[in-house]
This record gives structure tokens, C-alpha cells and sequence, in this order.
């Protein structure tokens, strides 16, 4: 029996476009009734039309996608689907930009296990950069809130008694109580409030 041929295309929100996968996909070519078009994220594969196109896949049909990351972006979740179109349903892969990765050439058992040791490297290094987006993220907050950036919801306003409760109380005339009270906030919040404007943040 002939095998079919299917394509997949995804992109993770409606404001991107899918229109260069598909052309890309039908320059295969993939029937335009066999491509599968998903809007969903790819942290996993709990997608709707990804999960209606592995119940179609048989042995001896062909995955086309353009790239890999569209196949998904979770490190251990894309081996694992590779392993399961690849090796469970013996459906051949082929990625568009990287041939490298095509395991559809005459059941070639060497150039099975070589796509499977690039993909493995390439969603290695995938996995790797994004954690490193999320550790410069960290430290940048880090660096920010050191700087006196506030994050989260905004400060109350100190009001226009706060510059007259401040100076009474660095004078030593009202008690941080007191001229938190007066203002409204509790004493912490005053007392913040007064390290803040000495350190020049406020």
C-alpha cells in the first residue's frame, strides 16, 4: 500500500502567521486536506489537532513539518514524541529546514539513529537556552529591585502630609506610630518608606 503523506504546522498564538509553513508544506508536497494546522503553544502536546493527526498516522506514512521546534519546544516531551511516531508507529519524520533530521530514506536503520542523536543534541540545546533566558530573567529582577525598581502591585501613595510627618518624626517630635497613623499605614510601611527616601529611591 502507498503511504500517505501529512504535514503539521503550528504557531503558538492567533497574531503569528502559519501561511510559510503551509506553502512550505505543500511544496513537498502534502495534500492541503492532509495538513494539520494548530494555535497552541509548544511547552506540550496537549494540542487538539496534533493529538487528531497521531490518531491518523500509520506505519509507513509520512510527517512532514518545516522545523522542529514546531513540533514542539519541551525537551523530554519531544524525544518522547519522536520516539513515538518514530519507533511505536514507524511513521517517517521529515523536517524541512534540517534534512539531517529526515529518518524517511528506504527504512535506513544508521540514518534512523543519527536523526535521533541530532534531535537529541538539538533539543538539548533548545532546553538549555531557554533556561538560560529564564536565569537572565531572574538576575535581571534581581539586579532591578536592587536598583529600588518596584515589581508587583504599586506602592500607596504617601500623601501630602508625609513630607510634614517625615521631618517631625527624624526631628524626634512624633514616634513612627504616630506618624505612620497619621498618614494612614501602618508603622512598617512609614518606616520603609523614610529607608527608601534615604536611600535615594523613592
Amino acid at each position: 500500500m502507498r503511504h500517505r503523506v501529512f504535514g503539521y504546522a503550528r504557531v503558538s498564538s492567533r497574531d503569528q502567521k502559519v501561511d510559510r509553513q503551509v506553502e512550505a508544506l505543500k511544496k513537498y508536497p502534502v495534500a492541503e486536506n492532509h495538513i494539520f494546522i494548530e494555535q497552541k503553544s509548544g511547552r506540550d502536546f496537549n494540542r487538539p489537532e496534533y493529538r487528531r493527526l497521531m490518531k491518523l498516522l500509520r506505519e509507513g506514512d509520512v510527517l512532514v513539518i518545516k522545523s522542529i521546534d514546531r513540533l514542539g519546544r519541551n525537551y523530554d516531551e519531544t524525544l518522547n514524541q519522536w520516539r513515538v511516531i518514530t519507533q511505536e508507529k514507524n511513521v517517517n519524520v521529515v523536517v524541512l529546514d534540517m534534512p539531517i533530521l529526515n529518518t524517511y530514506q528506504d527504512g535506513d536503520l544508521t540514518r534512523k539513529l543519527i536523526s535521533d542523536i541530532v534531535l537529541q543534541l538539538l533539543s538539548y540545546v533548545a532546553q538549555q537556552e531557554r533556561e538560560f533566558i529564564h536565569q537572565r530573567q531572574a538576575e535581571g529582577i534581581a539586579v532591578a529591585k536592587a536598583r529600588g525598581v518596584r515589581f508587583g502591585a504599586p506602592a500607596k501613595l504617601r500623601g501630602e502630609e508625609y513630607a510634614v510627618c517625615l521631618e517631625l518624626w527624624r526631628k524626634g517630635e512624633v514616634s513612627a506610630r504616630e506618624a505612620a497613623g497619621r498618614l494612614g499605614v501602618c508603622h512598617k510601611t512609614f518606616l520603609r518608606w523614610a529607608r527608601e527616601e534615604e536611600r535615594g529611591i523613592w
